[in-house]
């Protein structure tokens, strides 16, 4: 049977990331993530729901989320589900978290949140992705080289 682990999240940092590194000298980070969901209930009322996720980057993607995210930092993270599991005071324990593996700083338009646009000097750090090669987290499984001429029929 096959499968397929693909989490795609936009929303708010809920803490200032703090970079760490592990004995290989990796760079690692854990970030927190808010997700707004806004529907009507069946009342017709809107009702907001959030949800908080923890997220691990990696490598230089880490750093760049250090460097220039805040908290309240919109961004856009894909990546994959993992489940972790530990033990403590004698009770299994178990947490979902996403493993991110690209990352991209969203615009805030209001100024401050990470949005360095107003700064002249500021110069948008290179592409998350193009440093996965010096990650731990393992590479895309899905990333195949396109032909190039394919037509798309739509």
């Amino acid at each position: 049977m096959a499968s397929f682990n693909r989490v795609i999240l936009v929303g708010n940092l809920t803490r200032t990331p703090e970079l760490r590194h592990i004995p290989s000298g990796t760079a690692v980070t854990d970030i927190g993530l808010a997700v707004n969901d806004r529907r009507k209930n069946l009342a017709g009322e809107w009702v907001d729901e959030t949800t908080f996720v923890d997220i691990t980057l990696w490598g230089r993607t880490a750093e760049i989320a250090a460097e220039y995210l805040t908290k309240g930092s919109p961004v856009l993270v894909e990546g994959r589900l993992k489940l972790d599991t530990w033990e403590a005071e004698g009770q299994k324990r178990s947490k979902l978290k996403v493993i991110g593996e690209k990352m991209s700083m969203l615009n805030s338009g209001g100024g401050g949140g990470g949005n360095r646009n107003d700064d002249p000097s500021y110069s948008r750090p290179a592409s998350s992705s193009s440093a996965r090669s010096q990650q731990a987290a393992p590479q895309d499984y899905y990333d195949t080289p396109s032909s190039e001429g394919d037509d798309v029929p739509f």
